[in-house]
């Protein structure tokens, strides 16, 4: 684990673009050795044009099943009582790349995730103001990011039951990494749910209505649900993350030298749960155990590192999968869905490994 968080300025790493218009963009493998990963370099996931808001113009609009509807000001929210959390964010199509055959989407990598540091105020707390009824069930929020899909104009909505909206985690995230958010990540304010795929962070938030119904909603019902799901994973909303690991280190195709030992290191996470357990091995070999870090609280990642030496040449696939205080553990193959959603099978680089050859600056040549 790495000692703090990379400052922004010139020469910071930038996510490699997916789609220009909407932006959309994965963190570059080098800024995810970062415990915190860099603002500039977090990738960036949205669905319409990113809307410009001006915190001094920028108003909540709290309403629906409530006893008091309300407005809340950017400048209001200090004083409600603000909080920080380091919190994975992960798109819930990160891995569809990987799936086979290819479901239709964004092609992620395993590159659209991150950890940040979010700073905000919990919702229940401006909740509070407008007195939800005791009849609500789910919190619908509004962002300003408005666009078409499937036919008609929709502004970007998701809701979340009760419990999970009114839970002290859930955050009115109004700094990341200890700077005021950048507006592709849904400055002013953005919701923060941790434990949960990125999809329920609403970004460029304006609006949350208590309801009495389950919304079904483009983004609730349509998109971002579970669909001829296989391989055990059951139909259903897309919701909390699932157990899953990166390798950061060795890079894909690095070339290792025959004989010499190497650490093997990278992150693991889960939804909200603590993983318990992170294993590696070579090709077909035995699993090893790898040795945990302790993360930086219940919603960060974790960081794992094992020495491995290279016995042959030639190229190896190394492979790790992380089991979670639930008993969760990481599928070797990626479970199929018609949207590609949820892809957590085991973490895989692929290295060559050479003999050394004796001169300076080289690290081997092949048999």
């Amino acid at each position: 684990m790495t000692g703090g968080i990379l400052p922004r300025g010139p020469g910071t790493l930038t996510p490699d673009t997916l789609t220009a218009d909407p932006y959309n963009a994965q963190t570059p493998a080098v800024a995810l050795a970062e415990w915190i990963t860099p603002v500039d370099a977090f990738f960036v996931r949205a669905h319409f044009a990113v809307p410009r808001l001006e915190p001094g113009r920028w108003r909540l609009r709290l309403g629906g099943l409530v006893g008091t509807p309300c407005e809340v000001r950017y400048d209001e929210l200090p004083a409600l009582g603000t909080r920080e959390l380091d919190v994975v964010l992960e798109c819930a199509g990160n891995g569809r790349g990987r799936m086979t055959p290819p479901p239709p989407g964004l092609p992620w990598g395993e590159r659209a995730v991150g950890c940040a540091r979010f700073g905000g105020v919990p919702f229940r707390a401006v909740a509070a103001r407008a007195r939800p009824d005791p009849r609500a069930v789910e919190f619908v929020f509004t962002g300003a990011d408005v666009g078409d899909e499937h036919g008609r104009r929709v502004a970007f909505e998701r809701s979340l039951p009760l419990e999970v909206a009114l839970h002290p985690d859930t955050l009115l995230a109004t700094h990341m990494n200890g700077e005021p958010l950048a507006p592709v990540h849904g400055a002013p304010v953005r919701l923060v749910v941790p434990g949960r795929f990125g999809v329920a962070d609403v970004k460029w938030l304006v609006g949350a209505r208590a309801v009495a119904e389950p919304f079904t909603g483009v983004f609730q019902t349509d998109e971002y649900v579970y669909r001829d799901a296989r391989g055990g994973t059951a139909d259903g909303p897309v919701t909390t993350l699932r157990v899953k690991s990166l390798i950061t280190s060795p890079e894909p195709d690095a070339v290792l030298a025959l004989g010499t030992a190497v650490t093997v290191r990278g992150w693991a996470w889960s939804g909200g749960v603590p993983v318990r357990l992170v294993q590696v091995r070579a090709d077909d070999d035995a699993w090893h155990r790898a040795r945990l870090d302790r993360p930086s609280g219940p919603y960060a990642w974790t960081g794992w590192s094992l020495r491995w030496t290279p016995r042959r040449t030639g190229h190896h696939r190394l492979q790790a999968r992380a089991s979670d205080a639930h008993g969760e553990t990481q599928p070797l193959r990626a479970p199929w869905n018609a949207q590609g959603y949820g892809c957590n099978a085991a973490a895989g680089v692929d290295v060559l490994v050479r003999r050394r050859s004796g001169r300076p600056g080289e690290a081997g040549q092949p048999d």
